[in-house]
């Protein structure tokens, strides 16, 4: 396996991990799809039990993986997180012969405020304040996929007050353009979601509201709720310490709804 770290900022970073080019591999997979990790934490740090342990899910599944360590607290505002991760999904396309990914087959996977995240990249890739910073011809920042664990989407009634105020602070029309179940189109790429009917902390509501978004723009998704579970259970296994059988099989859901949609198989 080959490391490698790119410096977005003084507080962000992406870090690749890849599969040799071996030729002990069949020729078929000397490029792969690449999954793009967003870890959680409100917009205040990234958590690790839903960075690497993710990733290395997908790096097990035949797929080159990366974890955007984005910025956080105060460095959220002014739409950094959302410009860093276009820049990384930029970087990939740019770079793509040279890290061995497929440049019309990457996703972005995110849970909560990282699951916001992700979703942005979906849906808000061609907004002024992104392509200001870094200018994306052609959609060339916009994800092919999007996988969203327990997401913050909304700003409304069932928002997560602490992930959208760290990014939008009390400015009435920034919490709205986040509100991010108002900004599909049928242009959106397809959406994995998975979220738990008892989460206390980021409603089922946001997911609900996002589906209904996406089922009127006709955009492909799928859904799986289930009945229990904390937020931030991440894999949902012993190493990252929220056991639970039944709902670490969304792992499994999800590998199967993506590989379908790239046509995929390791």
């Amino acid at each position: 396996m080959k490391i490698v770290t790119i410096s977005l900022a003084k507080d962000a970073s992406l870090i690749g991990y890849l599969w040799d080019d071996s030729p002990e591999f069949p020729a078929s997979r000397k490029n792969r799809p690449a999954v793009l990790v967003c870890p959680g934490g409100a917009y205040c740090f990234c958590s690790d039990r839903e960075a690497d342990p993710v990733s290395f899910v997908f790096l097990n599944a035949g797929y080159q993986v990366f974890t955007l360590r984005y910025s956080t607290g105060a460095g959220a505002a002014s739409w950094q997180p959302m410009i860093q991760l276009s820049r990384s999904i930029l970087y990939l396309r740019e770079h793509a012969q040279a890290l061995h990914v497929v440049p019309d087959k990457i996703a972005v996977c995110g849970f909560s405020a990282g699951g916001h995240l992700a979703c942005c990249g979906g849906l808000l890739w061609n907004a002024p304040a992104v392509q200001a910073a870094a200018p994306a011809p052609h959609a060339e920042n916009r994800p092919n996929a999007v996988i969203l664990g327990y997401p913050v989407i909304s700003s409304g009634p069932f928002t997560h007050e602490e992930s959208i105020k760290n990014i939008a602070g009390d400015d009435k029309a920034l919490r709205e353009t986040f509100s991010l179940e108002k900004r599909v189109t049928p242009d959106a790429p397809p959406v994995f979601l998975w979220h738990t009917v008892a989460d206390e902390a980021v409603p089922v509501e946001n997911s609900l509201l996002l589906a209904e978004a996406l089922q009127k723009n006709k955009v492909p998704f799928e859904l799986h709720l289930f009945a229990e579970g904390e937020h931030g259970s991440s894999l949902c296994t012993d190493g990252v310490g929220t056991p639970n059988v039944h709902n670490a099989q969304w792992t499994k859901l999800c590998l199967e709804w993506l590989n379908r949609v790239f046509a995929y198989s390791l």
